[in-house]
């Protein structure tokens, strides 16, 4: 096999339009082992990205040993990302939790399962005991369990405690696109099949770098383009990553102004007509609203807003309006930018009014950035009803209730679901006075750090930490609960073009760590839920059955899982949705062009784009939407925080190749280690000339909530704009207090409808602290050109990719 590390893509296997993608079976295993020497191998799926690599886990001497691409599944058809080649040696080290940690005064000290689910216990019942008790329970998860473990917590959240304070670090990542795919279509689910980029003649990737994101994916891209008949490629990133500098047309449009593209690229359609008419009058809702806002916004102003070349527009324009069957992938540059939900809905209607949905070649992915969140959604962990349902529709709660045979009244639907943000500000306030978070590290995920920091440490708070590591998160908890991890435990999880994959148990995890499914299993007995006949709440006891619990929950909704079984998944995965009348899975949705918009149906009876103001009931189906998409107009609006004199530079976040999130597990394997060791940031070589900093140079980078301190590569950033990646840690690996998580510096402001943080933009300033052999700076100073709205990233291998969040990994 290939360096990976050095080509994190392996060799080309080109093919035609219409043709099979190849076979190449990618395979790692440690410690000098062969093939000959794997007792067995075990399904599973890929868990550091959301592209969900099929692959099977080796074991040797009854050890998880390493891992070889599943060659016959739909999915990588034998290719494995470099993340998960390597990142599977975490498992093994010796840093793993392996008993539970409780509080004594400044300590955490190893203690016994009785005694640390006795102490969440009675910290549950006592609250539970008060006015109002359900209010001070919340729960903070992740895009990193597996389906199973997310409905078993979502039923004790809705049903057994009736909170509405759930949500996961999926709000960093994925938000956006259920808030997107909701808004147009009516129900969550991507519409596409990955099977479209072997008959697309188009790809337009929107703050999408598949390249470092979702390496598989993009092989299957580059395989494509090397290949007869090679599709058009356009790229919308403000940073020149390997996507950018692979396609045909690359915009690197100003960070925050993706509406103002959007709007421009959809004027141009329509008054080319470049656009479906006669799909657009049967299957759609609100083209002349949509018609009216882009009006305005003619390609030389949105040349002027987003500081683009006009024929460079013109190019994409031409490109999108010329193809035939069109493949759009959408991601963080979309969803942690400004107005994220408003961008991503332009997409949708970039697709709808050209009739480019639910056929080969003509898919939207509203992408995932973790492996499990779409289970997440779908299960109701992150807050949203289980099955996809609409919280506001009475009906729908009234199907929960009888399914749990509980009160309507106990499940939380008088209000939005609680999202992340608001969770940690109700726990600042002290209405939320515990705090259950599992298998994520906000204390590096979430933005303004600082802050997070102090809520997490706050005495009056009762925080509990489920994981693998004693991360920086729990290091501040009051009971950490050691958890198996994947390889260790059974489930089943769902990839971006709604594939499931079963994931079994290969090696048992260390000391007394347990499956997250145990330890919620074992928190619902304890505490004793009832249903409404005072039967156990949760029936369930293990993986399988907690599956077929799932599978009722969705029977006749959207994610139909009803025809789905662990032997079947066995065989390989099966996309949803899955029943008695499509028993193969469902490989695109919305064929027809009928869409889940139907008022008794739909997930969500709308926002507004610009407020997030629910809309009613009634405002909703005076819309008679009958089966039709909806068209969502938007103007453009600047970012919520820009450039100054005092802070003249814009910061970006993302990440590199190698590395997951916090680094949970990615800090942990070797090679993954020394791609990427130590933070770093990127200057603009005009930027870097004018503050007097080179190649290796200490700088400071100062917001107004933090500071970070990171070498500086100089490279080809945009002026004005500076790049820190987010996974870091805030401890230096030499102990000496120097910060280098990046979310130090960014801003605590989201997305007005789906909620999501906004990673993408902050002021910043750099001050140059020494040279790259370490000597201070004589006259360090702070500075930059004018200010802009824009980002722009290196497409150096290693460098950054756009996505944000953390099991954490």
């Amino acid at each position: 096999m290939v360096d990976r590390i050095a080509d994190p893509w392996g060799p080309r296997t080109p093919y035609g339009p219409g043709e099979r993608w190849p076979v190449r079976v990618d395979t790692f295993l440690a410690d000098g082992h062969t093939e000959a020497d794997v007792q067995r191998w075990v399904p599973s799926a890929s868990v550091l990205h959301s592209n969900g690599d099929a692959m099977d886990i080796a074991v040797v001497d009854d050890r998880i040993a390493g891992v070889r691409g599943r060659a016959g599944d739909r999915i990588n058809h034998g290719r494995v990302d470099p993340k998960d080649l390597y990142g599977w040696q975490a498992n093994h080290d010796p840093d793993r939790l392996r008993r539970p940690l409780v509080r004594e005064g400044d300590r955490l000290v190893e203690t016994d399962w009785d005694t640390a689910m006795g102490r969440i216990v009675a910290r549950s019942k006592e609250l539970l005991k008060g006015p109002g008790g359900w209010g001070h329970f919340g729960f903070y998860t992740s895009g990193q369990l597996f389906l199973e473990e997310y409905y078993t917590l979502s039923v004790i959240g809705k049903a057994g405690i009736g909170t509405p304070h759930m949500d996961g670090n999926t709000r960093l990542c994925t938000a956006t696109a259920a808030s997107a795919l909701k808004a147009s279509f009516g129900t969550d689910g991507q519409p596409g099949s990955y099977t479209d980029v072997d008959h697309c003649d188009a790809i337009a990737l929107w703050g999408h770098n598949v390249a470092e994101t979702q390496t598989v994916l993009w092989m299957r891209m580059l395989d494509r383009r090397r290949g007869p008949n090679p599709p058009t490629m356009l790229a919308v990133d403000p940073r020149a990553t390997p996507v950018a500098r692979e396609a045909d047309v690359h915009l690197a449009l100003r960070n925050g102004t993706n509406v103002a593209l959007l709007n421009g690229l959809l004027r141009e359609l329509i008054q080319r007509g470049w656009y479906d008419e006669e799909y657009v009058r049967a299957h759609t809702v609100g083209f002349d609203e949509l018609s009216q806002v882009v009006e305005d916004y003619p390609i030389a102003k949105v040349a002027e807003i987003c500081d683009l070349p006009a024929r460079d527009i013109e190019r994409a324009a031409e490109l999108l309006g010329h193809s035939e069957r069109l493949l759009s992938t959408v991601l963080q540059g979309f969803y942690q930018s400004n107005q994220a939900t408003a961008a991503s809905c332009q997409v949708n209607n970039l697709h709808l009014i050209r009739g480019m949905i639910g056929r080969p070649g003509a898919g939207i992915f509203q992408m995932n950035g973790q492996p499990t969140a779409q289970n997440n959604r779908e299960c109701g962990a992150d807050g949203d009803l289980p099955g996809l349902r609409n919280w506001e529709n009475p009906e729908h709660v009234a199907q929960l209730a009888r399914l749990w045979n509980v009160q309507v009244d106990t499940i939380p639907h008088w209000s939005p679901p609680t999202h992340a943000m608001q969770i940690f500000r109700y726990a600042e306030q002290g209405s939320i006075k515990l705090l259950w978070i599992s298998a994520t590290n906000p204390a590096v995920s979430l933005p303004d750090l600082a802050r997070i920091r102090r809520i997490l440490a706050q005495p009056e708070l009762f925080v509990v930490v489920q994981d693998l590591f004693r991360t920086e998160t729990a290091e501040l908890a009051d009971v950490v609960l050691p958890a198996a991890t994947w390889g260790e435990k059974t489930g089943t999880f769902t990839s971006v073009d709604r594939t499931v994959h079963i994931s079994d148990q290969a090696d048992d995890p260390p000391g007394e760590a347990r499956a997250d499914l145990d330890i919620f299993l074992d928190y619902a007995r304890r505490m004793d839920f009832r249903d409404a006949d005072g039967n156990p709440l949760i029936r369930w006891t293990d993986p399988e059955s907690a599956f077929e619990a799932w599978q009722e929950c969705s029977r006749g909704r959207p994610c139909d899982y009803s025809g789905i079984t662990y032997e079947r998944l066995r065989a390989g995965g099966i996309q949803w949705p899955c029943n008695d009348a499509q028993p193969d899975g469902t490989e695109r949705l919305y064929p027809d062009g009928v869409f889940n918009t139907d008022p008794d149906y739909c997930e969500t009876y709308g926002q507004d784009l610009l407020t997030g103001a629910e809309l009613l009931p009634d405002e909703y189906r005076a819309k008679e939407p009958r089966g039709r998409a909806f068209l969502h107009a938007a103007p453009y609006q600047p970012s919520p925080e820009v450039p100054s004199d005092a802070y003249p530079l814009l910061l970006t976040t993302g990440r590199t190749v190698y590395h997951f999130h916090t680094r949970t597990k990615t800090g942990r394997a070797t090679q993954l280690v020394h791609a990427a060791p130590e933070v770093w940031v990127e200057l603009n070589p005009d930027d870097a000339g004018k503050l007097g900093v080179g190649e290796g140079d200490l700088v400071r980078i100062e917001s107004p909530r933090g500071l970070v301190r990171a070498r500086a590569r100089i490279c080809g950033v945009r002026p004005g704009v500076v790049f820190v990646p987010f996974h870091y840690g805030y401890w230096d690996a030499d102990g000496d207090g120097h910060t280098r998580a990046a979310n130090e510096l960014t801003i605590t402001a989201w997305d007005p409808v789906s909620k999501q943080p906004i990673f993408k933009v902050a002021a910043v300033r750099v001050v140059r602290e020494a040279d790259s052999g370490g000597r201070p700076s004589p006259a360090p100073t702070v500075g930059g050109p004018a200010p802009v709205d824009g980002s722009d990233v290196p497409a150096t291998v290693g460098g950054p990719a756009a996505e944000a969040s953390a099991r954490e990994e």
